[in-house]
């Protein structure tokens, strides 16, 4: 148990000790853009490729940007419409709106979204990482019903639960 309170001590103390920007990009205005590529979907035995977009972009609002998701094109295109929302850009803390109601936390360290959150029996975990003319987008998906359990057999092993990863979702899109 000694070992499992160190560990989350040093977590928290890296949670809330790195700056959240760097030297020379600031988010998110550094990053504003539309980016295009494809989407590569693993999943099982199968690959699937998809045209994405990521469009990030400002908006009217002071602390409000515009975040669109492109899945697809031409008639079969599919939009995400959504609103990443400021609410302390100092701690990199965010808040996508998906404009439905949903909201999900986000995390921005540097150049790079966190997102983690839970819909029915899906556990996902989203990343955003901005490079200069590019970005990365990376979705891991898992179903918290196939969870693992090991350790917990006494005060100094504490219960861990794993997830196998059910599916991944990569694209590298180019800044247009």
């Amino acid at each position: 148990m000694k070992r499992f309170k160190v560990l989350i001590v040093i977590l928290l103390f890296f949670q809330f000790s790195f700056g959240q920007e760097s030297e020379n990009e600031s988010f998110p205005e550094s990053y504003f853009g539309i980016y295009k590529g494809e989407l590569q979907i693993y999943g099982g035995n199968a690959t699937r490729t998809f045209p994405m977009e990521f469009h990030f972009l400002p908006s009217d609002s002071t602390g409000v940007y515009k975040y669109m998701l492109v899945y697809g094109s031409g008639d079969v295109a599919e939009y995400r419409k959504y609103a990443l929302i400021e609410k302390d850009k100092e701690q990199g803390v965010y808040l996508l709106d998906e404009l439905n109601g949903i909201q999900l936390d986000c995390q921005v360290i540097d150049n790079k979204m966190y997102f983690l959150f839970q819909v029915k029996d899906s556990l996902l975990t989203t990343f955003v990482t901005f490079e200069k003319d590019q970005l990365y987008f990376e979705i891991i998906a898992t179903d918290t019903k196939k969870k693992n359990t090991s350790g917990g057999q006494d005060e100094e092993t504490p219960e861990v639960f794993s997830y196998p990863i059910g599916v991944v979702q990569k694209a590298i899109l180019i800044k247009q």
